[in-house]
């Protein structure tokens, strides 16, 4: 397993390189350039500045999450050609740097949902929370206010560029089914795979965040059957899935571990982080210790483990705690905290393969005399 850390690029994250490298067994920083618009080619020089920035301190960029997908393109518009010869170019150009993974996602509209994002908890920490009702009841533009009242940091999934048409983005999905998601989803990997393909690159989609609709929205990628069908697709060993616990863990019906164990060969990158399930559909993002949350974070480690996972992993949103001032999700403590408990899980296997695999050996030699 390699694990990779979330950073959203110098002058827009309150964590630094320097910190990040001070967390053992980092080797990688998960990136994007997000200050460009979804369905723009993305600049080499600027993708060149990132890889300079990370090798200061020994980081590849192997790992880009996302190169955001322009709506036209999950809408099926006339115009989706054009945007999707600017992914290709920047498929292309990112695997000239050496990038072997690009996380993307198929939700339209919002990447994402949360309904507060400073969640105060028992201890005295705040995390991302979901409140059902709320969603249910709530108009979209109440949402996005609240979202967007962040203005020190910009919130991956939410560009401003995207939520000013939210008026018309709405009105564009109205008669949008799910048939006709899945329809544009296999018309632009039937585009994209084979340029990631040819460059050895994977396309790993991101769950849908939470898995099930969201303001009449429809969401495809929920559950096992979903992954199943996407990579029926279309049969390439670029067409990958990003597996997050978060965001398949929100609801119950997903065996995280087995789904782990069956889609083994396509996942190149793993999000792993815990939640807090409610039985009226609320959910709170909580530490990674599995006691704290509704996940299995211990049996998805053992399951990666199992597999002789050799893919890129990252701790995905933590609480925010010791007072950092930081993006929702995203700040370094609890992050940093995640990581050491996923690499105490996993050197713990370690150790008891290696004492089996002793044990084996001295009960061989023993046979033998």
């Amino acid at each position: 397993m390699k694990m990779v850390f979330r950073w959203f690029g110098k002058g827009n994250d309150s964590v630094s390189l320097k910190h990040v490298k001070q967390i053992p067994g980092v080797e990688g920083i998960v990136w994007s350039l997000h200050d460009v618009p979804a369905g723009e080619e993305w600049p080499l020089d600027k993708i060149v500045d990132v890889k300079n920035e990370a090798s200061k301190y020994g980081f590849h960029i192997d790992v880009v999450e996302s190169v955001n997908i322009h709506d036209d393109i999950k809408l099926g518009l006339p115009t989706r050609d054009k945007y999707i010869e600017n992914y290709k170019k920047t498929v292309e150009k990112l695997a000239s740097v050496g990038v072997k993974v690009i996380c993307y996602n198929f939700m339209p509209v919002f990447d994402w949902t949360r309904t507060d994002l400073f969640k105060e908890m028992s201890d005295g920490s705040t995390a991302l929370f979901y409140e059902k009702a709320k969603v249910e009841k709530m108009d979209p533009k109440e949402l996005v206010e609240k979202i967007s009242n962040n203005p020190d940091f910009t919130m991956p999934g939410w560009e401003p560029e995207r939520l000013s048409q939210l008026k018309y983005l709405f009105e564009a999905y109205k008669e949008v089914t799910n048939e006709d998601l899945w329809n544009n989803l296999q018309y632009f990997l039937k585009e994209i795979i084979p340029v990631a393909e040819r460059h050895d690159v994977k396309m790993a989609i991101h769950p849908d965040d939470p898995p099930w609709p969201i303001f009449g929205l429809p969401r495809i990628i929920t559950s096992a059957a979903s992954i199943r069908r996407l990579l029926s697709l279309i049969e390439s060993p670029s067409n990958c899935v990003t597996l997050c616990s978060g965001s398949l863990g929100a609801t119950e019906d997903n065996n995280l571990i087995e789904m782990i164990k069956e889609f083994k060969e396509k996942i190149p990158f793993a999000h792993i982080r815990n939640l807090k399930r409610y039985e009226n559909g609320d959910f709170i993002e909580t530490s990674h210790r599995t006691e704290d949350g509704s996940v299995d974070i211990t049996g998805i480690v053992k399951a990666y483990h199992d597999i002789n996972y050799t893919g890129y992993a990252r701790p995905d949103h933590g609480r925010h705690i010791f007072d950092e001032e930081c993006r929702p999700g995203y700040g370094l403590y609890d992050r940093a905290l995640g990581i050491m408990y996923i690499w105490g899980i996993w050197d713990f296997l370690k150790r008891e393969e290696q004492n089996t695999l002793l044990l084996n050996e001295n009960s061989l030699q023993n046979q033998s005399i």
